[in-house]
């Protein structure tokens, strides 16, 4: 009898072999192969899943019009490159990882925040260049401010977390969620939210709701904000909304791991024009989309993934 087989669209850690082992699946790594090789493995009658990133778009056109997968395992948390509505016509379940990178991104959130209130990257590129400035480096301290966060899932209640010995205020808004209060964050409306804090952080997924979600006008509704952090997804907020913030004084720090176009060599001139006004900001802090990419969460996504299959599917 042929094995069940799941495909590799993007690349995955090796463990994700013998994790699929473990539950009578054989994965096949297709990454490196052209598109219509994959979408040709696909049709095939032994191809039970497919493993994917965020590079890849799984809709009709990679599955074909009648699919025959039973599953799609995002190996991460977001589901914005998914077809959400082709796949439940088809019945095909949608599994993600979003337990298996939360610790990474929490982490990373108090990290970058921290590096940007003590002016840490751009006092450690002067200093490489014999600057020496105590005085124009002064920063702030955490303690005694007030952090909202936007989304309280695994990412956000990570994040709160991880504050919790800081001697901060946390408040978070998620619309989907009541009674959520916990020992970490007490839950607020979004109009409590956009008064008391002073530094936002989201932690929401794309979607058609939350695509520019915030604009010029929701950052000027928050009178006593000073610091944006958005790992995220950059198409929550435009170049035009984070420029136009730092121009009106509406913000004086922001952390970007996240771009609303993050292919930089695809860059329209208006989108170019506006990514150089901002990398020319030393009180932005950059990173690749990075939160949620260490080596430990590399693994954990494989084991997540693994252990919902494992629930769902009694056999193959």
């Amino acid at each position: 009898m042929t094995a069940k087989t799941c495909l590799l669209i993007d690349p995955m850690h090796e463990s994700i072999f013998s994790l699929l082992a473990s539950i009578s699946l054989q994965a096949e790594d297709v990454s490196g192969e052209s598109i219509l090789q994959i979408q040709k493995k696909i049709k095939q009658k032994n191809v039970v899943g497919i493993f994917v990133r965020t590079r890849t778009r799984v809709d009709e056109k990679l599955l074909g019009a009648q699919p025959t997968i039973q599953f799609v395992a995002r190996a991460g948390a977001g589901l914005d490159n998914l077809d959400l509505p082709f796949l439940e016509k088809y019945n095909i379940k949608v599994i993600h990882a979003s337990e298996g990178n939360r610790d990474a991104v929490g982490e990373y959130t108090v990290g970058a925040l921290l590096s940007l209130m003590r002016n840490i990257p751009k006092a450690d590129a002067e200093v490489r260049q014999k600057i020496w400035q105590r005085e124009e480096n002064r920063g702030m301290e955490l303690a005694g401010k007030t952090v909202g966060i936007i989304g309280y899932g695994n990412m956000g209640k990570a994040f709160a977390k991880r504050l919790i010995g800081f001697d901060c205020k946390v408040i978070a808004y998620d619309k989907y969620k009541k009674n959520y209060s916990d020992k970490f964050v007490d839950e607020v409306s979004l109009e409590t939210l956009k008064e008391r804090a002073e530094i936002l952080s989201l932690h929401i997924p794309l979607t058609e709701e939350t695509r520019n979600l915030i604009d010029f006008q929701f950052i000027a509704d928050m009178p006593r904000l000073k610091i944006f952090v958005n790992t995220a997804r950059g198409e929550i907020l435009s170049f035009e909304t984070i420029v136009h913030a730092f121009q009106q004084k509406r913000i004086i720090g922001a952390v970007l791991d996240v771009l609303p176009n993050e292919k930089l060599n695809t860059l329209s001139e208006a989108e170019s024009a506006l990514f150089q006004q901002l990398t020319d900001n030393r009180q932005v802090v950059f990173t690749p989309h990075i939160a949620g990419w260490t080596f430990e969460s590399h693994v954990k996504i494989n084991e997540v993934l693994v252990n919902k299959l494992r629930d769902i599917f009694t056999s193959f």
